[in-house]
């Protein structure tokens, strides 16, 4: 596992196309309105995969250090990512996705 490399910054997200403003206390690298990201690290920050597909949020876990978790998997190549919840995600839709079955690749 590489270093993790703090980058917080606005973008506009592909999927719902809303105006993403940063994170201000860590990484943002998701959309809080509607939780998809976009598959462009290998490691947190590095933006070195290759594969730039749509992560889709399909399940929460509870890790009992870093808290609630968006586990994700990839709409083009299919891996599973995780990154931890915001202040300001919607929190409706982490309702929504905490009944869903936790997958694993």
């Amino acid at each position: 596992m590489g270093n993790f490399i703090e980058i917080d910054e606005e973008f506009i997200c592909e999927y719902c196309g809303k105006k993403v403003e940063k994170l201000g206390y860590s990484c943002r690298d998701h959309c809080p309105y509607c939780l998809y990201s976009k598959h462009v690290d290998i490691n947190p920050g590095d933006r070195m995969e290759k594969c730039h597909g749509t992560l889709e949020p399909v399940a929460i876990e509870n890790n009992s250090k870093k808290g609630f978790v968006i586990i994700y998997k990839c709409k083009k190549c299919g891996k599973t990512r995780k990154n931890i919840v915001a202040k300001d995600d919607n929190m409706a839709l982490i309702i929504k996705l905490s009944s869903n079955p936790i997958i694993e690749n």
